[in-house]
């Protein structure tokens, strides 16, 4: 259990993170709040496809990207198109 100084900043008030706890929580620009049964929950917000390109690089570099299944069907019809 840690206690933090509720600070003002400017018209508002707000809470200052330590920045172990934003490191260990990987806190970097926003954070979910929820409010839930007389508590206050801070979450992190990380974007959908985090680190995705970095992965995508990982597996580039492994030989790894190899297509699963043919991108053209033998059944296609382009005239349709």
């Amino acid at each position: 259990m840690m206690e933090i100084a509720i600070i003002q900043i400017g018209n508002s008030k707000g809470l200052r993170l330590t920045k172990s706890i934003l490191e260990t929580y990987n806190i970097k620009d926003k954070v979910e709040i929820i409010l839930e049964k007389g508590q206050i929950i801070l979450r992190p917000i990380n974007p959908i496809r985090k680190d995705w390109d970095k992965a995508f690089k990982e597996l580039h570099d492994n030989a790894d990207d190899q297509l699963l299944m043919d991108d053209v069907f033998e059944d296609e019809n382009f005239e349709e198109w």
